[in-house]
């Protein structure tokens, strides 16, 4: 039943087999004032299970508890699934891990919370909520297929499909806003595992390490994941509205070369780590400067016309809106 961003208590939920919606759960876990192993007990029992806390004066003796249970790290907490010989499985931030029994036990803190579903548990007033949940689960689905009529009815009644070119950029710029929204999420501390998953192809941790230094920010303001956003996101919209701009957006793309070059330097001396997210929106940036190159497109720039810094004062709009909105996404998140 859960699914998603979840968190330990809809996880736990789901290992029970109880039936709950990830959205209201979750809501709940997170209004609790203390998230304690109390805490937990008590709200369980709001959807028929029974709980008890046990304290282990052993914590070996957890082999003898019945899976799955939540356990108390000097970290958190974790729902232990499986207790083996020499091995224990658990999960920690939706995420399935399996570690030596040894190093699991050394950093319990012997708490754990064990709990037993009735017969008929699950989340109050499950059927409204789980149908408030399809409901807005379709909405996203109707907004991506509108999405994507609009983009393919741009595409083509604008003849971007004639040049490889421009369809190159399209796809690029697509590319692009998928990266950076990554980013973005990263830096409001939202948690998505397709975002670890590519950031710990080159360095585990190397993404978070770098968006949290000063330098991640241009001039101290906008987070380079803002400006990134706003970056493709724009490049798209105008490729597809206004595609006689389009030598506005190959002089664009050039000026924002020079800064792949810094990017790369600063975590390579400075930040002495890699940002995975980070080398992706690079290449795409020259990705779409050889597309510009190859199409024909860098000699368009040029005599400077107004819709050049029309673009720019659009690039900024959409900065600064993105820019208003991370603490709220931020906050919210935490």
């Amino acid at each position: 039943m859960g699914g998603g961003e979840s968190t330990i208590f809809t996880d736990f939920l789901s290992c029970l087999g109880v039936r709950h919606t990830v959205g209201f759960s979750d809501r709940q876990f997170r209004s609790m004032p203390f998230q304690t192993l109390f805490g937990l007990k008590k709200l369980l029992e709001s959807y028929g299970v029974y709980g008890a806390g046990i304290e282990l004066g052993d914590v070996s003796r957890i082999s003898d508890l019945p899976v799955p249970f939540i356990a108390q790290t000097t970290k958190g907490f974790v729902i232990v699934t499986a207790v083996t010989g020499d091995a224990i499985t658990y999960l920690t931030q939706s995420v399935a891990e399996t570690a030596p029994r040894a190093v699991v036990e050394k950093a319990l803190t012997g708490k754990v919370l064990v709990a037993q579903p009735k017969p008929d548990a699950g989340e109050p007033d499950y059927d409204s909520h789980r149908f408030t949940e399809l409901a807005n689960k379709a909405k996203k689905w109707v907004l991506a297929g509108a999405c994507l009529l609009l983009f393919v009815y741009a595409f083509v009644t604008n003849g971007l499909y004639e040049r490889v070119s421009t369809v190159l950029l399209a796809l690029i710029d697509i590319a692009g806003i998928y990266i950076t929204g990554l980013l973005v999420q990263k830096s409001a501390h939202i948690k998505n595992r397709h975002a670890d998953a590519v950031c710990s192809v080159v360095e585990a941790g190397g993404c978070d390490d770098v968006l949290n230094m000063p330098a991640a920010k241009f001039f101290g303001i906008f987070g380079w994941s803002e400006v990134g956003f706003a970056y493709f996101s724009v490049s798209l919209l105008c490729l597809l509205m206004f595609p006689q701009c389009i030598g506005g957006l190959a002089l664009c793309n050039l000026l924002c070369l020079p800064f792949s070059f810094w990017s790369v330097w600063y975590q390579r001396f400075r930040a002495k780590t890699w940002c995975t997210l980070c080398l992706c929106v690079q290449s795409m940036l020259w990705l779409l400067f050889f597309c510009y190159l190859g199409g024909g497109w860098l000699k368009e720039s040029f005599p400077l016309r107004i819709e050049f810094f029309v673009l720019g004062l659009t690039y900024l709009a959409v900065m600064l809106g993105l820019n208003a909105i991370m603490p709220l996404l931020d906050r919210n998140n935490k």
